[in-house]
């Protein structure tokens, strides 16, 4: 009987399960569809809407266009018509769009000749003409000249702003703070570079506030224990750390001041140091976010490939290797750095400028050598994997593929935010400070970074300004009109012309961007393509070396913490004799053509001219 009312419970409970779960599917049924019904209520008001004010605009611009007489419709068709003409040109020469012609379109040259005209026309009749390289060119000369970087920006940018305006002041104004600074700083790219130099201010501080930098100079004391080991090791550092020059510059910067102030090796000797091993390394290091830009400015399907191929030919980087190798080895110091050198030998590591220190907090005593060791290899490890995220690599992309398609500026942020909550959470185990020692701290990394945003921002403008006028444009005209005369020292003339132009613009990634569909259109033999690839590769590195609105010289100028115009004015003459040295050797490469005997002929050219360079000194001291 137990067992027979057990079981009608049980059937009633089943049911009633049952009858439940078909209530709730029709509640959420009925949801749903009430929901869906919703959605179409409100899709169906807005399209009416719209359909209404689409009338009322409609009706209202009739009304206005009956009230016109006849000239004055046809002076309105007229600027109606010259608009569209600006904006199929603006459209024409758009980067994207410029580089696709170039390889595709057969009338390039003439199209582009028309557009440029159009927009000389209706904008500013600078377009396109070698004017179009006067502000950098301004803004350069004067900072080598008064030693005063924002000021010397700020008159390039007002110059630029001048040309586009067609020196109408009112225009001028508004293209300056809107398209230049506003702009600038609205860039997606530019904003992800600033939070990651905010948050390695950060970073940074934070290492030294743990003590970490300050264990770490002390096992260097015990360890390093000469001047060229301290040289040779922060050129190591920089060659290990190839992802990124940016990360390159800041990182080695703040591991290595402690070992090269004890060893009294001034700031600008290091600032040299930590740049020719950021842009220099990274363009010869195939996973690295350069060799992704290039990629990206490649053909389709080869950028990889032809980055890999110009390696062998990329004489500046390579040459800028062996020559701070040869000249650590043999002592080689000359130009204003020899002036700096002797200063820091009496204890005076800047010799002059502004000083640039991050020292307001005492370094833990209890900080490890492990304190600084592992913080960076965080550090490392998750801008690693922000940029291979960004490049799809946890969506199925192979790493070099998502490599070569991540975004840097975006990748670098979000590793290096991560990075700097878990070396938090290691400090806090650690007991090295505490959650308020830990806010305190991110404001003083914040303030050391401000004067590298500030010049940045300032640089970048200026580019806007340059972009604004078409620069690129003559530049690439002069390319093509000597590609078909001067086969075989086009590859120096391409190195030359791609110097120049990072050099006036500041930016080696801009560049290459302008020159590599030209030099791959061109049609030149495998061979001697490939050196000339390599050419506008290496002229756009040795231009952004050399350049003072560089934003990787600034960030070597930040990471060294180093005056920015004594950083620029001690590189130069190392810079321009690699340059000088290279471009030989792209005219010997351009004959030859044949890596085997190029490479090892500019090697030794590089260890002569450094031998040279040390002999005279010798004599003259």
């Amino acid at each position: 009987m137990n067992t027979k009312f057990a079981k009608k419970v049980s059937k009633l409970l089943l049911a009633a399960f049952v009858l439940s779960a078909l209530s709730v599917f029709a509640v959420y049924a009925t949801e749903e569809k009430t929901a869906a019904s919703g959605i179409t209520a409100v899709q169906e008001y807005i399209d009416k809407v719209a359909a209404e004010t689409e009338a009322e605009a409609e009706a209202a611009e009739a009304e206005r266009v009956s009230k016109l007489t006849e000239e004055q419709k046809i002076a309105e068709d007229e600027e109606k018509a010259a608009a569209e003409r600006l904006k199929t040109a603006n459209a024409y020469m758009d980067s994207d769009f410029f580089n696709s012609a170039i390889e595709n379109n057969p009338d390039h040259k003439e199209h582009s000749e028309i557009a440029i005209k159009e927009i000389q026309t209706q904008t500013t009749p600078f377009y396109g003409t070698i004017w179009g390289l006067l502000p950098p060119v301004i803004a350069i000369l004067l900072a080598l000249i008064t030693k005063e970087v924002y000021s010397s920006l700020f008159v390039g940018i007002v110059a630029g702003g001048l040309l586009y305006a067609n020196f109408n002041l009112e225009t001028a104004y508004n293209t300056i703070v809107v398209d230049g600074f506003i702009g600038s700083l609205s860039d997606s790219w530019n904003v992800g570079i600033i939070v990651f130099l905010v948050v390695l201010g950060a970073f940074v501080a934070l290492m030294n506030k743990a003590g970490g930098s300050a264990a770490y100079g002390r096992w260097a004391v015990k360890n390093i224990k000469s001047q060229k080991g301290a040289l040779l090791s922060t050129f190591g550092l920089g060659c290990l750390i190839f992802i990124d020059d940016y990360f390159n510059c800041l990182t080695v910067g703040s591991v290595m001041r402690p070992v090269t102030d004890n060893h009294r090796i001034s700031r600008a000797k290091l600032a040299y140091i930590i740049d020719a091993t950021a842009a220099p390394i990274c363009m010869i290091a195939p996973i690295s976010s350069w060799a992704a830009a290039v990629s990206g400015f490649a053909p389709e399907n080869q950028g990889i490939q032809l980055f890999c191929q110009a390696i062998p030919y990329n004489f500046y980087s390579l040459l800028t290797i062996v020559m701070i190798i040869v000249g650590t080895i043999i002592g080689l110091d000359y130009g204003p750095m020899s002036k700096h050198e002797e200063n820091a030998a009496k204890g005076d590591l800047f010799t002059s400028g502004t000083i640039n220190k991050n020292e307001g907090y005492t370094p833990n005593p209890k900080g490890k050598v492990i304190d600084l060791v592992l913080p960076v290899v965080i550090l490392i490890a998750c801008c690693v994997i922000g940029m291979i995220y960004t490049g799809g690599f946890f969506s199925g992309e192979s790493f070099i593929k998502s490599f070569s398609n991540s975004d840097a500026s975006v990748g670098l942020s979000l590793g290096s935010i991560v990075a700097l909550l878990v070396v938090f959470v290691y400090y806090l185990c650690r007991r090295l400070f505490t959650l308020k020692t830990f806010m305190e701290t991110l404001p003083e990394g914040f303030k050391a970074m401000v004067p590298a945003i500030l010049i940045l921002t300032f640089a970048w403008t200026l580019c806007s300004m340059t972009s604004m006028l078409g620069a690129k444009f003559f530049v690439s005209g002069v390319i093509s009109g000597a590609a078909s005369e001067l086969q075989n020292i086009l590859p120096a003339i391409i190195f030359l012309i791609a110097t120049g132009l990072a050099f006036a613009t500041g930016t080696s990634w801009g560049t290459f961007g302008i020159l590599i569909p030209i030099v791959v259109s061109a049609g030149f033999a495998p061979e001697l393509q490939t050196i000339a690839m390599s050419a506008c590769l290496a002229g756009a590195v040795c231009g952004d070396h050399c350049s003072p609105i560089s934003d990787t010289t600034i960030m070597a100028s930040a990471g060294a913490q180093s005056d920015h115009i004594n950083h620029v004015n001690t590189q130069l003459p190392y810079a321009l004799t690699v340059a000088a040295v290279s471009f030989v050797s792209y005219i010997i490469a351009g004959f030859v053509q044949n890596v085997f005997i190029a490479l090892p002929i500019a090697i030794v050219l590089m260890i002569a001219v450094l031998f040279g360079i040390k002999a005279l000194t010798a004599k003259k001291a």
